[in-house]
């Protein structure tokens, strides 16, 4: 019989960078998922299951309307709990640093289950920032089993907070893995850009971004509007009141700016593929564009995805006006510098991670003896 794995989801990312790993479950002749949806984010979540044809075993429609952290946190950890505590569940896969991580990871110790950590390591060093992601990255790090890091960089991380090198495994991130399976499905439609004309797409959805740094990010837009008459805008704009007030309100009327609904997965790889330059706070966003060879400028001040700026592929320019224009227009201006940036190199894996954390769960839960011992960093290239 095959050992149950729970994959607990909630947030577009999260279901994007564990669909490889639930199809990669299916696949195994030892191990079977038992997909957990929290639906944190309905909508958005809804597309990517969609797409990668995926049919949650239990889906918990957790999202209210204004939901605040800690309501969100306790409905999470009374939901989950209920599904897992007689479910017979041989460990528990986790993804990344969203509230449902840290109530999913809880859930599981209280219930015996191990949890293994999928993009375990990434590290700011600061509580507040991003926030609440940092905090529920490092607590759901002290009640992991299996700690799959996506680099080098963060399997350091978490040595250097003294996990035992044993829990440690640097994969490769799963988010690649996805990346490489959107390009080829069927469905992909490519977004066209008129000739003589370059598209900058714009993100932006983190709390800290809220309020004054958001309208300093449209300010920077608008001003990159005017000195260049063949830039347009693609702004697709999270749902949350406190992005979409402000940017419709600052950018609604201009001309060549695109407001649009968030995009689903596919049509955002699109329109990726299709840009000039990108400006987002999104941590996917840092990983998937420079794998497409497309120059990411990052608005935040701190970043726990350093490999890409370390590359040169991705730039910190955080949410000061002044700031972001100066390196937009470098961008937008000077070829050379361009070329620099768009390179097409991605430190964040080779498109096989999902496989290798579930050859590693088939042997850590006694499936089987023999596996490919993924701790070791020579596995995938080292950013450093």
């Amino acid at each position: 019989m095959k050992k149950k794995v729970a994959v607990l989801f909630g947030t577009r990312p999260e279901a994007i960078k564990m669909a490889p790993i639930v199809r990669a479950l299916h696949e195994s002749p030892y191990l079977e998922p038992l997909v957990i949806a929290t639906a944190q984010h309905r909508d958005m979540l809804d597309q990517v299951l969609h797409v990668f044809g995926i049919q949650p075993d239990h889906d918990l429609n957790l999202m209210r309307p204004n939901q605040t952290l800690a309501g969100l946190t306790s409905r999470l950890i009374a939901s989950i709990d209920d599904v897992v505590r007689d479910a017979g569940i041989a460990a528990m896969l986790v993804q990344g640093d969203t509230t449902s991580v840290l109530a999913g990871s809880l859930v599981a110790f209280y219930n015996r289950i191990p949890v293994g950590h999928v993009e375990a390591g990434l590290r700011t060093h600061d509580m507040s920032n991003p926030y609440p992601e940092e905090m529920n990255r490092v607590v759901t790090g002290r009640l992991t089993r299996w700690h799959f890091a996506p680099t080098a960089a963060s399997a350091q991380n978490l040595r250097d907070e003294r996990c035992a090198d044993e829990t440690v495994f640097m994969t490769g991130n799963t988010v690649i893995d996805a990346l490489f399976d959107a390009r080829r499905h069927p469905h992909k439609a490519a977004r066209g850009v008129p000739a003589g004309r370059r598209m900058m797409l714009v993100t932006t959805h983190r709390r800290e971004n809220f309020g004054e740094p958001l309208r300093r990010i449209c300010a920077a837009v608008l001003e990159l509007l005017a000195r260049d008459p063949s830039l347009d805008v693609l702004f697709p704009v999270h749902p949350n009141p406190n992005v979409a007030s402000v940017v419709r309100e600052l950018l609604g009327e201009h001309p060549r700016v695109e407001l649009c609904p968030a995009l689903d997965y596919l049509s955002f790889i699109a329109a990726m593929e299709a840009s000039y330059l990108i400006l987002s706070d999104s941590g996917g966003v840092q990983e998937e564009a420079p794998a497409l060879g497309k120059p990411v400028l990052v608005l935040r001040d701190e970043t726990e995805r350093p490999e890409a700026v370390a590359m040169g592929v991705a730039e910190l320019v955080g949410t000061d006006t002044a700031r972001i224009v100066e390196k937009a227009w470098q961008l937008l201006t000077d070829p050379a510098a361009y070329r620099e940036m768009a390179q097409g190199a991605s430190p964040y894996g080779d498109g096989h991670a999902a496989r290798r954390i579930v050859e590693i769960l088939e042997r850590e839960l006694g499936c089987r003896e023999h596996c490919a011992d993924t701790r070791q960093p020579a596995l995938l290239d080292d950013p450093a």
